[in-house]
């Protein structure tokens, strides 16, 4: 088990000796581990300590409370009267919480944790059947299974079962753990589970042939089988990216609608997508498989050219947690799962270790500032699942979820971010990430020891104090992010409007020094001595950015950015709806520093114009100062509105509008949930297929009759009603309701039917209208009828 560290970090960025390459072919570059990196950071420090002192801990307590550990319990002694209820993936969070838990104890050594995780990880064993076989789902009730788990093993694995992605988490908190403790107790229950899966699933007679429903196991496997040499496991993680979109299921959701080798668009689930588009890298590092890096590359250039978030976020919609068409970036129903989001991290940092170009660093980065950490408090106990770009109050961070996939992947995720800051490869020493650290770096097997000091990302100065055992001579390689160099993005999907130029310098002890761009990097070739000081400036000041013309949402609107990070603006900045405001087409910008706030930021401030409708029905127009945060620190301060992109053209203007009866009046409903708060929020949908505007839904009722009511502060008279239906076929369960009908309470607080003037008519994209006489009353309510197989939905309900 000795080469755990000599040869994970080809793929992994943990053992403490990963720049040696695997000898049966690994990443031409290799990462520096965390390990090696002590980051002193204000920025990231912040971040790392919230979650080694608060996140892992809450995951940790909400795996107990939830009845995450009570499952292995359970299955340690199975009965047909248990009954299995949850997910068929909550093994995973006791998994991934433990990878996170041994990344943080390799830098915070914590005798009391590893007991604990021991402990944990005694009911987990217990929980293993005798051939390796571990999925409680299954084993806790062999007879009466988790409703997703089907009748045998693997029999719905490319549906919903989670079988193979149980074991590629459970693999990957296995080996972190290894390399944490140097104690073989998780690793052993991972490969008994792996030995069981290969044994199992494949080709040859008495096998099944299934490929993952949700992708992971091509990642973990590869680790697994550098980890251990032992082959089996490489050739089954090929087994199971080569056998894809040609098994049972075949669709768009999961990738399995084409061979992989002959994919070139980012379709489906994100997550499931940049999972395995980063587990094909990782086969491709390990076999020399050209083909496939070359499907790779044409999925990156499809994603970062047309389905990418300015916030580095991907997944445009909900229906399917998925990606979009080209061109769907919606903001206000963006999806961008804080997974997708860590995938995408994933992802570029394999294609860096294969082709050594910044452009891929440059997409991680934005990704890292903006739609990654967003999804994770700055106190770290609370999360969001997507990350819009737009909010009118209805999304909030939330302790937990019952799908806990996010939260367990961001306790995985933050303790490792040290380990994405440098890489080596032979003579070249890499600077990619900039924040303060103290690390222990061999280059060319010599020990180099590197101090960086910077303020970054709100200072674009760098400084580098560099310090060879003996005077060695190799290339400091630093990256100039493409921000600096007047690119957005390395596509044309985002452009900056402002034709500004901004410029960087390096300086090495105190002397200008220059060098031509190779692959984005400056090259410093010298032979280093200790106590070599390198200067780096990057001119830094807020940008102005507009989005390809084939991106609808974001038209005749402009995105605030600085430096790497994204800006938004948010209701308790300003004393105005901040969807209604407008900029100039030539903003003036000023930057404060605020340290007391959001636990320090950088703010921003320009003039804006809000529009707003009086009584009279007229425009009026008010000169306002618009205050911007970084958007990673939005939702901290309550419920409101929030929003990346700004309109700097009229024809995308939102005025005020008055307060109606309808807005103004309390909205219940036979079946609540958050977003019943959309049926008033004044917000119209041009057709019936804009779902970038919130709705409600009754969702997962079919074929119910449901209700929905109005109630006035004291008696209003009425006499006419418009629905604009939410309808989501033919992929989401929402379809136009069979009926509906408008009733009133009368003085003795009955329902009665209204009398309608023309007949009740529903038709799909049209708003259905009725008008009735008039009648007083302190309540209105409009009654559907379900389809047999759907549920029904509400964008806006109007009154008159």
């Amino acid at each position: 088990m000795k080469r755990v560290l000599t040869l994970a970090l080809c793929i992994l960025c943990f053992a403490a000796n990963a720049q040696e390459k695997n000898k049966t072919g690994g990443y031409p570059i290799s990462p520096v581990p965390f390990t090696s990196v002590k980051v002193t950071d204000s920025f990231w420090g912040q971040r790392l300590k919230a979650s080694r002192e608060v996140t892992i801990p809450l995951a940790f307590s909400k795996c107990e409370e939830t009845g995450r550990y009570e499952n292995f319990i359970k299955a340690a002694h199975p009965s047909d009267t248990i009954k299995v209820e949850g997910f068929s993936f909550d093994d995973t969070d006791v998994y991934k919480t433990i990878e996170g838990a041994s990344y943080s104890m390799q830098t915070f050594p914590d005798k009391k944790l590893d007991k604990y995780i021991d402990s944990v990880l005694t009911i987990v064993a217990a929980a293993q059947e005798a051939d390796g076989y571990l999925y409680t789902s299954r084993t806790m009730n062999p007879a009466h299974p988790h409703e997703w788990a089907g009748t045998k093993r693997w029999e719905k694995e490319e549906d919903l079962s989670h079988e193979l992605y149980n074991l590629g988490h459970m693999v990957e908190g296995a080996l972190a753990h290894y390399q944490a403790t140097g104690k073989t107790n998780f690793l052993d229950i991972a490969k008994k589970y792996a030995d069981c899966a290969v044994r199992e699933v494949g080709d040859k007679p008495g096998q099944v042939t299934v490929v993952p429903g949700h992708q992971i196991a091509e990642m973990a496997l590869s680790k697994l089988y550098v980890a251990t040499g032992e082959q089996k496991y490489l050739d089954f993680a090929k087994f199971l990216l080569d056998k894809r979109g040609y098994t049972t299921i075949k669709s768009e959701y999961s990738q399995s609608h084409k061979p992989v080798l002959e994919q070139d668009e980012a379709v489906g689930h994100a997550v499931r997508a940049a999972y395995m588009y980063t587990g094909m890298a990782d086969v491709a590092a390990l076999t020399g498989d050209t083909t496939y890096v070359n499907a790779i590359d044409r999925i990156w250039e499809n994603i970062v050219g047309k389905k990418l978030y300015i916030t580095g976020g991907i997944g445009a919609t909900g229906h399917g947690e998925a990606f979009g068409e080209n061109y769907q970036l919606p903001n206000m129903s963006a999806y961008c799962e804080t997974c997708a989001a860590i995938g995408n991290v994933y992802l570029n940092y394999r294609l860096f270790l294969l082709h050594g170009e910044s452009k891929y660093y440059d997409v991680l980065e934005r990704t890292l500032y903006n739609g990654l950490i967003s999804g994770v408090s700055l106190e770290g106990d609370g999360f969001f699942y997507p990350n819009p770009l737009e909010s009118i109050g209805q999304h909030q961070r939330r302790p937990w979820f019952g799908c806990a996939c996010c939260p367990s992947n961001i306790c995985r995720f933050i303790p490792s971010v040290p380990g994405y800051i440098y890489a080596v490869h032979k003579s070249d020493l890499y600077v990619n990430l900039f924040m303060s650290n103290n690390s222990e770096i061999k280059v060319d097997g010599k020990p180099v020891v590197l101090k960086q000091t910077t303020n970054y990302p709100w200072v674009g100065d760098i400084n580098l104090d560099v310090n060879p055992k003996k005077k060695q001579n190799f290339n400091l390689k630093i990256r100039i992010p493409g921000w600096v160099l007047g690119q957005v993005v390395p596509s044309d999907l985002y452009t900056f409007t402002d034709n500004k130029k901004l410029s960087y310098s390096v300086k090495v002890n105190g002397q200008s020094v220059t060098s031509q761009l190779k692959n984005g990097y400056f090259t410093i070739c010298r032979t280093w001595r200790k106590g070599d000081k390198v200067e780096v400036h990057f001119d830094m000041e807020p940008r102005t950015v507009k989005a390809h013309p084939l991106v609808e949402a974001d038209q005749g609107r402009v995105a605030i950015e600085c430096g790497p990070v994204v800006y938004c603006a948010e209701w308790p900045d300003n004393d105005y709806s901040v969807l209604s405001a407008v900029i100039p087409q030539k903003p003036v910008f000023t930057v404060e520093n605020k340290q007391d706030l959001l636990y320090g930021i950088n703010m921003i401030h320009t003039d804006a114009q809000v529009l707003n409708y009086n009584k009279q029905g007229k425009i009026e127009v008010k000169d306002v100062q618009l205050n911007m945060i970084p958007y990673y620190a939005w939702a901290h301060r309550g419920s409101g509105e929030m929003t990346v992109w700004l309109s700097n053209d009229l024809s995308t203007s939102r005025p005020m509008q008055q307060p109606t009866l309808a807005s103004e009046s309390k909205v219940n409903a036979s079946h609540l949930v958050k977003a019943i708060s959309a049926v008033n929020d004044q917000l119209i949908p041009k057709n019936g297929k804009a779902q970038a505007v919130p709705y409600y839904h009754w969702w997962p009722k079919e074929g119910t009759t449901e209700w929905i009511s109005y109630e006035f502060d004291g008696e209003e008279t009425v006499s006419g009603s418009t629905v604009y239906w939410y309808d989501d076929a033919p992929w989401g369960g929402c379809r136009i309701p069979k009926e509906w009908k408008i009733y009133y309470k009368n003085k003795d607080s009955e329902w009665m039917p209204v009398e309608n003037n023309e007949p009740y008519t529903v038709t799909k994209d049209v708003p259905s209208k009725v008008s009735f006489k008039a009648v007083k009353t302190t309540a209105i309510k409009l009654e559907v009828k379900l389809p047999e197989k759907n549920a029904s939905g509400i964008f806006e309900w109007e009154l008159e």
